[in-house]
């Protein structure tokens, strides 16, 4: 074969070699572009669910918190009561002691020294003759017109910190939630930053494909969590 012939097919074949490099070189900068606005969008939602997290930690502390204020408000306004109760079922028992031995001076002393808020009960009791009925009610605290607000009162901050308190669970649980995704971008960053050490690319888009399925699923729940 002429001389001319061959360098005619080696310069042909070395511009095919030379034209594949040239596209391999360019799919490689298209991928490390993709990559760097890859990185840059884990970086972005990385700090945002870090955020996250810390805020509803925060949330979670603050609601436990107002959670036992509101508790310890209650058990002081239940102790209260309980003593005005104790006071009240005594002044009853008092002034029917005094009725049965007939003392009506000193059935009238007890009976003005009742409380107001617990009187339209007190009176509605005396009504029943509770003296000589056998089956008029025990006692006043015992009749449905007795009221009480410092023991209602307890009873609606008990039901106001038992809410608070399940706000401030559902607050850490969503505080969790945001440390998984956290952790699940950091495991994007680690499989774009190992895909970047292998020069086949093939394995380099195998696990770039791993970790772009991994960054969909955390900017998902980063999209339906909800935020503080």
């Amino acid at each position: 074969m002429p001389e001319g012939a061959n360098i005619e097919i080696a310069h042909h074949l070395d511009e095919r070699h030379g034209g594949g490099g040239k596209h391999t070189l360019l799919g490689e900068r298209t991928l490390e572009i993709v990559e760097g606005v890859l990185l840059a969008l884990v970086a972005i939602a990385t700090a945002w669910s870090g955020y996250q997290a810390a805020q509803w930690d925060g949330r979670e502390a603050e609601l436990y918190g107002t959670s036992s204020r509101i508790r310890l408000t209650a058990e002081g306004l239940l102790t209260r009561g309980g003593q005005q109760q104790l006071y009240d079922a005594g002044t009853a028992s008092s002034w029917l002691q005094a009725e049965a031995t007939g003392n009506k001076t000193l059935a009238r002393l007890y009976a003005r020294r009742v409380r107001p808020e617990v009187r339209p009960a007190f009176h509605a009791w005396v009504k029943t003759d509770p003296v000589h009925n056998p089956h008029a009610r025990p006692g006043v605290i015992e009749m449905p017109q007795y009221r009480n607000h410092l023991l209602s009162e307890s009873v609606k901050l008990q039901a106001a910190a038992a809410t608070t308190f399940t706000r401030g669970t559902d607050a850490r649980e969503t505080g969790d939630k945001y440390v998984r995704v956290t952790v699940l971008l950091a495991t994007v960053l680690f499989l774009i930053a190992l895909s970047q050490r292998f020069r086949l690319l093939g394995v380099r888009l195998g696990l770039f494909g791993v970790a772009l399925v991994l960054l969909g699923i955390g900017l998902y729940w980063v999209a339906i969590y909800a935020r503080a």
